[in-house]
């Protein structure tokens, strides 16, 4: 469920040093925002940015990129990077579909994808990240080597995401449908809020790695 609409979560953003809105011209200027040639890596829909922020803290050496639709959750993201910044992680505000808009051909070395909107009804498959027609968004801004990571708790959705692959010429090197119970998996991995909260009730946990079939 996502958070109420909090009041002035739009000005808050737009004046924030940590965050960008879609207007903001960022295509081919990441090294320059983060002032280095360091890898990047984006998490699309990351909610109030546990992973992400625990990814930044952890590997410095490693630019990361939070993408989110929904002001009010975002801004919860930022106020934890007012409180102990990182300067290897950034936030945008914006919708997923216009990822090629903010990211230049190859200038992405890894995308996270965790616990994505479902999407449940047959006429809005084309909007859920995992997606034929987002997997070709991916493949644009990737590197050729850039590799995609999928986790969710919604079967039906990871059925899905597993049969876009052929479509839009990936190939999955990991595949697990209860994450936690790999040992090897679980070496290092990092729990977003919804993870934690579906894991704990019993939800198994799907996770996919993947690359282009080329």
């Amino acid at each position: 469920m996502r958070l109420r609409n909090i009041k002035g979560s739009r000005e808050v953003i737009s004046e924030s040093p940590y965050a960008f809105t879609e207007d903001v011209e960022t295509k081919g200027k990441w090294g320059e925002i983060f002032g280095n040639n360091n890898p990047i890596r984006i998490e699309i829909g990351m909610g109030k940015g546990r992973f992400i922020y625990t990814l930044a803290q952890n590997n410095p050496e490693i630019n990361y990129v939070g993408i989110e639709k929904y002001s009010s959750v975002l801004l919860r993201a930022i106020q934890k990077m007012e409180e102990n910044p990182l300067p290897n992680l950034r936030f945008i505000r914006m919708d997923a579909e216009n990822i090629t808009e903010k990211f230049t051909e190859g200038e992405v070395d890894r995308i996270y994808l965790n616990f994505s909107d479902p999407w449940p009804k047959d006429r809005h498959a084309k909007r859920r990240l995992p997606s034929a027609e987002f997997l070709k968004r991916y493949d644009y801004i990737l590197k050729p080597e850039g590799i995609i990571e999928f986790k969710t708790d919604n079967r039906d959705l990871f059925d899905f995401a597993i049969e876009q692959l052929p479509i839009a010429n990936w190939v999955a090197d990991t595949v697990t449908y209860d994450l936690h119970a790999d040992a090897l998996l679980m070496e290092g991995n990092v729990m977003t809020e919804y993870e934690e909260k579906f894991s704990s009730v019993g939800n198994p946990i799907c996770k996919y790695i993947i690359h282009r079939d080329r």
